[in-house]
Formats: C-alpha cells, structure tokens, sequence
C-alpha cells in the first residue's frame, strides 16, 4: 500500500525540483588534472585532465514550523537520499513575538529529526521600511541569502503554495501595479535561480494533510489570523467573500492567472530588453521619438529599466513614476523634470530623455 495521497502528492512534487536541480548540477562537470601540481603553473592550462561530476548539491528547506514548510521538510528528507542530494535546514527568528527563539529552536530539533543536516536557526531585526509583512520578509530572504551562501546550497526550498499565490495576485491586484504584479510568485526566483517553490500547484489543505497523517507537529503563528495584516484578512474575509460571491475554485483560478500573467509578463520584459538598443542615439541617450512608437506596455517596460538602471530602487518604484515619465514622451507639454525615488531625476531634452540621478 502507498503513502496517504497528500504524502505522495508532496513528495512528487518536491521529486520534480530535485531532478531539476541535478540536471542543472550536473552540467557543470569539474576538471580533474593527472598531472603532479609542480607541472602546472599558476593560471595556466591543466595538459591532460578529465571531466568528473562535481559534488553533491546541498538543498537547504526554509521552515517556520508551520503545516505548508514542515510538509515541505519531511518530503524534502525522504526524497533527497534516493537521489544523492545532500539536505538542511534553517528556520528564521523574527523576533516578533514572545517565546520565539524558543519556537526557533524546537523547529531545529525536529528538522534534525528528519534527518537533515546541516539545520540552523538565525535571528534577525526586523526594520520597518514598507511596512510590517515587507520588512520581515525582507529580513528573512537576507537571512537565507545568506545561510545559503555560508554553507554554499545550490537552491532554498519555499513552502508558498497555491493558496499563498492567490492571496499574492489579490495583492498585487489591489496595488494596481500591472501584469508583473499579477504574475505572482515565481517557481524560480532569487539570484541564480536560488528560491524554488514545489508547492504553487498544491493547496493548502493538501500540506495539512500530509502534516497529520505524517504525525508531525505543526506551529501555527497568530500573525497569520491577526486583522491588523492585510495578507490576513485577504485570507480570513476577502477570500472567503469571493468564493461565496463567485462558488469555488477561484483560489484555483487566481493561480491559474498567475501563471499567464508571467509567461505574458516574461514575453514583454524580453521584447523591451531587445528594443531598448534601438530607441538609443549614439551617446546612448533615449530618443523620444523612437520611444514614441513603441507599444506602451514595451516602452514603459524601457522607461522602469532606465530609471532603475540610473539608480532608483526597483522596489520603490512605482506605475505612477512610470506614468510620470511616460507622459515625456506621449504628453510633452514643456513640463519640468521628474522625481524618482533615489534621487534621480528624469527630463526632456532636445528631443532624447534624460534619466540620472540629481
């Protein structure tokens, strides 16, 4: 007899990212010299070598505690030794609460019961830039950033599943912020592809499950009910509301959007990074004219790349900047310049625009 469903469903979905990690492992072979080291000069070219597969990767979970992460850890245990990857974990103290560095490190001692190796806690300060959810989130990607380039992990595994998808294009729905926004989260994200998330095509529910009839403790943090977090109360009222208004499946369907939103998204982002180096004089400086004529969903994606390129931070950049300089090409009316988040400022002259900072 298998495993309950929700067991397998999470251990197929973890297998998948697992084998997609060492297919990408394993195109980079290491180089392994059958000449003495005195033979081969510094920086030069080995004579005679063979190529060898290079180590084990290390795939680190990162683990609240919660049904969606622990899920995640145990399938992450049991189907890394049938492949020959090496796995940990961390868990991240926030600080937020009482008792949290207590929470910290019960979550290590029952990663370390599955098995997994090596497994740290780390504890950071979260700031308040963005907000409360934006500035813990931004500490604990630091975090794992980092914890992943301390013990040199090919990817960090992410338990966000579908349900967290949908609340995320809700989200970036109400932000208004276009279809990037609408995209949600990605199955690969981070520098190199270091985040990947198993789960986006698995609900909630399904995790739980898994959770129960593994026996395994599972921590549920009461931020995650508290209305005073707008993520929250999407997912206690304003999810709930929809599916009473609509019936069922638009958690289903808001993910389902996602999915299309990025491939369009992916689609544009490519076809602006092309026609930027059209729309350039020979100084470099963009044309207004050429501009211009591109689609508005190309240009504007154009414009982001150069104020981000001038020095604004992408994550303080907004439609309405975008729109702002948008209308120095589509609305030209002898307006002055632009204000841009990280003090750079962008004008019209002589027909090319002008992005830099100050």
């Amino acid at each position: 007899m298998g495993p309950h469903p929700a067991v397998a469903a999470i251990r197929l979905a973890v297998r998948r990212v697992l084998h997609d990690l060492l297919t990408e492992h394993h195109r980079v072979p290491v180089a392994v010299s059958h000449a003495p080291a005195h033979e081969h000069p510094p920086n030069s070219r080995l004579r005679s070598s063979r190529e060898v597969p290079p180590p084990p990767p290390l795939v680190l979970v990162a683990c609240s505690g919660g049904a969606d992460s622990m899920a995640l850890a145990s399938a992450l245990a049991f189907e890394s030794p049938k492949l020959g990857i090496r796995a940990g974990g961390i868990t991240v103290d926030h600080g937020l609460q009482p008792g949290s560095d207590a929470r910290a490190a019960e979550v290590v001692q029952r990663l370390r019961e599955l098995g997994l190796d090596p497994v740290d806690s780390v504890a950071v300060t979260v700031g308040r830039t963005g907000g409360p959810e934006a500035a813990a989130r931004d500490a604990r990607y630091a975090a794992l950033d980092t914890a992943a380039e301390r013990h040199g992990a090919a990817a960090v595994l992410l338990g966000h599943t579908r349900d967290d998808q949908a609340e995320t294009v809700l989200l970036g729905l109400a932000r208004g912020s276009g279809i990037r926004s609408l995209s949600g989260m990605a199955a690969v994200s981070g520098a190199g592809g270091r985040y990947r998330r198993p789960f986006l095509e698995l609900d909630r529910q399904t995790a739980r499950k898994a959770c129960m009839v593994q026996s395994l403790p599972v921590w549920d943090d009461p931020h995650n009910a508290d209305p005073a977090y707008t993520r929250s109360r999407l997912r206690h009222e304003g999810l709930p509301a929809l599916e009473k208004a609509l019936g069922k499946g638009v958690v289903e369907a808001l993910a389902r959007t996602a999915q299309l939103s990025r491939d369009d998204a992916d689609a544009l982002d490519s076809w602006a990074s092309q026609a930027e180096a059209t729309v350039r004089d020979a100084a470099g400086l963009l044309e207004c004219a050429k501009l211009y004529a591109l689609p508005p969903a190309v240009r504007r994606r154009v414009l982001r790349r150069a104020a981000i390129e001038a020095g604004a931070p992408a994550g303080s950049l907004f439609a309405r900047h975008i729109e702002e300089i948008d209308r120095l090409i589509t609305g030209w009316r002898g307006q002055g310049a632009i204000n841009l988040p990280g003090k750079v400022v962008a004008r019209r002259q002589g027909g090319r625009l002008v992005i830099r900072q100050g």
